[in-house]
This record gives C-alpha cells, sequence and structure tokens, in this order.
C-alpha cells in the first residue's frame, strides 16, 4: 500500500492510499472517517487496485473555501479518475460517502463508472423517513442509532487523547460545512437518479436508525438499476459489524458489473 498525494486543481490536493492491482475501486468513507473503511479497503485490495482517499477536511487535510458541497467533492473525485485515465471504476461508498458516489454518477458523462455500492448512504430527502440529525445527539445517542451492538462498538469520547478529540471535532465541522445546510442532503438528486444506469448495490443495516432500511429502499427505487440487501445484526457500518457478510456481498457485485476481461 501506498500512501500520496495527487493534485486536482492548483488549490486542491488528495492524500490517498493506493493498494493492489486489477480493477479500480475507489472507496469512499463517511463522517467518521477514513478508518470506517480501512478494512474493506484492505479485502479489496487482494483482487482489485483500490483507490481511499481522505475527503478533504478531514483529518487535517486541506479544504479549499470553495469546496463547501458534496457536489463539489463528487466532481474533485471524477477529476481525479479522469486525470488517471481510468475506467471501468467500481465506487463503493459509506453513508456519506455514498452520498458522493451518487452524484459522481448523475455527473460522469464519460462513463468512468460502470458500477456503484452504497453503504447506508445519505443524500436524499425520503418522506416519512428523515435522516437523523447528527449534531443534535450526544455521542451515546448516536451510537444507539447507529450500531446494531452499540455496547460492544461505543467509546467515550472522553476516554480519547486530545488530540484524537480534536480530530473528531474538526470533522465534524467539515461535514457540517458540505452537509449541513441542506441537512445531509441534495433536493434535486433523487429525481435525477433515474438517469443512473449502472448497476446499483445498495447495503443497509437492518438496525440502522440514522437512515432507515426504509430510506434506503426509496434510495434504491430512485436509481435506473437500484438492488437494496439488508444485512441482519448490522446498523449504520456493517462493514465494521459484519465485515464477512458485507464483503461477499461487495464482491459479487465487482465481479458482476465488471466491463473488462484484461486490466492494466
Amino acid at each position: 500500500m501506498s500512501d500520496h498525494t495527487a493534485v486536482v486543481s492548483h488549490d486542491l490536493s488528495l492524500t490517498l492510499s493506493e493498494a493492489g492491482t486489477g480493477r479500480p475501486v475507489l472507496i469512499l468513507h463517511g463522517g467518521g472517517g477514513p478508518a470506517t473503511v480501512a478494512g474493506l479497503a484492505d479485502h479489496l485490495a487482494a483482487t482489485a487496485h483500490t483507490l481511499t482517499p481522505v475527503h478533504p477536511g478531514w483529518n487535517g487535510t486541506h479544504r479549499p473555501d470553495w469546496l463547501t458541497g458534496v457536489d463539489d467533492l463528487a466532481l474533485a473525485y471524477l477529476h481525479y479518475l479522469q486525470d488517471r485515465h481510468l475506467t471501468d471504476v467500481l465506487v463503493v461508498g459509506s453513508s456519506l460517502g455514498g452520498w458522493a458516489a451518487a452524484e459522481m454518477a448523475v455527473r460522469d458523462t464519460a462513463g468512468t463508472i460502470t458500477g456503484l455500492v452504497l453503504v447506508d448512504a445519505v443524500g436524499i430527502r425520503v418522506e416519512g423517513e428523515p435522516i437523523a440529525d447528527v449534531y443534535a445527539l450526544d455521542p451515546r445517542g448516536l451510537a444507539e442509532r447507529s450500531w446494531h451492538d452499540p455496547d460492544r462498538f461505543y467509546r467515550d469520547p472522553t476516554d480519547l487523547p486530545p488530540d484524537q478529540r480534536a480530530t473528531m471535532r474538526d470533522n465534524m465541522a467539515t461535514m457540517r460545512v458540505l452537509a449541513g445546510d441542506p441537512y445531509m442532503h441534495d433536493p434535486k438528486l433523487r429525481h435525477r437518479l433515474a438517469r443512473v444506469h449502472q448497476p446499483t448495490l445498495l447495503l443497509w443495516g437492518e438496525s440502522d436508525r440514522v437512515v432507515t432500511p426504509a430510506y434506503g429502499a426509496a434510495y434504491a427505487d430512485a436509481f435506473s438499476d437500484g438492488r437494496l440487501t439488508v444485512i441482519p445484526e448490522a446498523g449504520h457500518l456493517p462493514q465494521l459489524e459484519r465485515p464477512k457478510e458485507t464483503f461477499a456481498l461487495i464482491d459479487d457485485h465487482l465481479a458482476r458489473t465488471s466491463r473488462t476481461v484484461t486490466r492494466s
């Protein structure tokens, strides 16, 4: 695995981890940061060429002042893929990263992306299924909504070192800039998804109370070729609570959606 930076524009560089060979897979983390998809990236690197960026503004990385929305993030990643001349790309996104993946797909006029996996993604508005207000919840309350087994995964932030607590605060502040108004969705995105023809797998934790499986079902229905699979005994981050089941489903989608036989 190699860590490096890639220049997208004169004032935007992406910090990425890159590993493996084969079909390119762009892996986009959610608000919890790169650690939430690190295990998934390690798994996929055994059979694919993984590209795992840190969203600008997370973990101390630079975010230019103009990058104020998930649409900006999506375009930055599309430009990066196109600059690398990558094709047949599978984009996997968790939570906020799933929203960015969907925004990428509606803007991908070059056909760079050939498959999507959205894991408990935010990004659309669904009547009767509001997205939990993560800013209004205390850490324990957020854990109760996020995990099937919160007692196993919850960590009291006061037990963390001061630098980790500061990073968490800064990450949440960046997420508020990108997704705070309108809260955690793009009002136009749901209407645009019918034009996305890439096969799209939506994976959802059965116990997710940040965005419920009913929200996921509406999300899947909005795509031209969307399919929802609900994972039992998992919450908002099934790749952490049920990695074996989650990875197997992504592996299958990776194999089914590839359009090339020989890849460099």
